[in-house]
């Protein structure tokens, strides 16, 4: 047990770590560092619309988010517009919808996180999710970076890059949904963005990124899920400043060497 969550909740909340630190790197590298923290707000109008519906917020908020991923993706190619532009106009309408849609201490939690005890099935199904992603992002991580560093030599080799970046999308979605419960919409794209500039700075290659960013990623969530259950504080702040405090720790490190 990990502060306030039971042994399901902390097995997703390392999954979350993990899956959270390997798709920031690339997110990273896909200079999405402001977008990633847009995206999330996707979720808001789904976990409203759950609410007002009277079913799990979570289902509302990972329907929205993978709707999101699938609409951005769908005007990036038919508009040829960057992904930060039109994350941003799809973050604008979501946030606006949400803030209108959720209320009370569903939106809060929404927006900040809460520890608890996770059901069976929150816990199953974050534990397979979380192993999708993984999989995914090690599976494809070298095609991934070929279709960044140059979209015309991955055509050329086979690579299908706008299903290659719509594959992205949705794994970077369903990260992001992980960790809703817990770290909530407003910080969980830190907690992806964050790692993976600390591991920047310190690594000298890809796997070195990856091997970093997953331990700052994995270290943050058990660190500050523990903190803010002895402090009773809500969740995502403080996982997202201890990640922070990694961050500060790599730039004095790098600079006293």
């Amino acid at each position: 047990m990990i502060g306030g969550l039971d042994a399901g909740g902390a097995a997703v909340a390392i999954g979350t770590g993990i899956a959270a630190g390997l798709v920031g790197c690339f997110a990273l590298m896909r200079r999405m560092t402001l977008a990633a923290d847009a995206i999330s707000h996707i979720a808001l109008p789904g976990i409203g619309v759950a609410v007002l519906l009277r079913i799990h917020p979570m289902i509302g908020g990972v329907a929205a988010l993978l709707f999101g991923a699938l609409l951005v993706w769908t005007l990036e190619q038919r508009t040829r517009m960057s992904t930060e532009t039109v994350i941003g106009v799809v973050f604008s309408m979501a946030l606006a919808a949400g803030s209108l849609l959720a209320t009370g201490d569903e939106l809060i939690e929404a927006l900040f996180g809460g520890s608890g005890r996770f059901t069976v099935i929150e816990t199953l199904v974050g534990i397979a999710v979380a192993a999708v992603v993984v999989t995914f992002v090690l599976h494809q991580r070298h095609r991934l970076v070929l279709a960044l560093v140059s979209p015309e030599i991955a055509r050329t080799s086979g690579i299908d890059v706008p299903r290659l970046n719509l594959r992205f999308l949705i794994v970077f979605a369903l990260t992001i949904a992980l960790g809703l419960r817990y770290v909530g919409v407003l910080l969980i794209g830190s907690l992806a963005i964050i790692p993976a500039a600390t591991a920047k700075r310190l690594a000298i290659n890809l796997h070195g990124m990856l091997a970093i960013s997953v331990a700052v990623a994995v270290f943050a969530t058990i660190a500050g899920t523990y903190v803010s259950h002895v402090l009773h504080r809500e969740t995502g702040p403080v996982v997202v400043l201890i990640a922070g405090g990694c961050f500060v720790v790599s730039l004095l490190s790098r600079r006293c060497a």
